[in-house]
């Protein structure tokens, strides 16, 4: 059952939760379709496909802030993978495996950095506050892991189990409490930038500014290896590995996404 649910964890991902809207619209439409097709107005009509959402070119490159979030792995790695997650996301859960699949494969040349994108806003906004907290005191590895492991299988995330996880984790707590609001107004901004670069679900990556919507370790590591030989490249052409990602992604990276009609 583990691995169904992994393999399952790799096609999707979590988006906000509509279906209840979804459910009585559908329920409204096929009364309507009933009512006609009695009245001899007309014969019931097939349900039209709701269109998909408009997603990036995976080709495109978005310039996605960095400054001032966590991450794992060296600074001047020609690859920088951005990761809009949330924690209340069995698909975030699952990501980590891939974000580690990935360490493994490519060891220094990639980086990963952390920001917070919530697709479960009654659920799981405090949690990544409360990460984003004890970031600002050099913590976030041992808060991240806490949370996944003592908080997310029951979606505690209440305000009081948080705090007992930041103080497990070596915070100061009196500072954590005071960065709360700063912290909160932080996640917003960040789930603004990740949503006008049009993600919609998390977990999405955007590998040196590029677009991957889902766990699927495949998915990734194939854009990993096209940017690992243009990085190559640009590097040997000149660019600093400490300047590239400011460079190629931050100064020449489309600043929104903007749907084609």
């Amino acid at each position: 059952m583990m691995k169904l649910a992994l393999a399952i964890s790799l096609l999707v991902a979590c988006r906000p939760d509509n279906s209840g809207i979804e459910r009585k619209v559908d329920a409204l439409s096929n009364r309507i379709n009933v009512l006609e097709a009695r009245l001899g107005t007309g014969a019931a009509k097939q349900q039209p496909q709701r269109p998909r959402r408009a997603e990036p070119d995976p080709k495109d490159v978005f310039s996605v802030s960095i400054d001032g979030l966590p991450s794992r792995g060296p600074v001047d790695a020609p690859i920088t993978i951005v990761e809009g997650y949330e924690y209340a996301c069995p698909a975030c859960n699952f990501a980590r495996q891939s974000v580690t699949q990935t360490f493994e494969k490519y060891g220094d040349k990639v980086r990963v950095v952390y920001k917070p994108f919530i697709v479960h806003p009654d659920v799981a906004t405090e949690a990544s506050i409360a990460v984003c907290a004890a970031s600002q005191q050099g913590k976030f590895d041992p808060m991240d892991v806490l949370v996944w492991e003592k908080a997310f299988g029951t979606r505690d995330f209440s305000p009081a189990k948080l705090q007992s996880l930041a103080a497990e984790a070596g915070v100061d707590v009196a500072r954590y409490t005071k960065d709360l609001p700063a912290c909160r107004q932080s996640v917003m901004k960040h789930h603004a930038e990740l949503e006008g670069f049009g993600q919609g679900a998390t977990p999405t990556f955007f590998v040196n500014g590029r677009y991957v919507v889902g766990a699927n370790p495949a998915k990734i590591h194939a854009v990993i290896d096209q940017e690992l030989a243009l990085a190559d490249e640009r590097i040997k052409a000149g660019t600093a590995k400490a300047d590239y990602y400011a460079t190629w992604v931050i100064a020449k990276g489309l600043k929104k996404f903007e749907p084609k009609s």
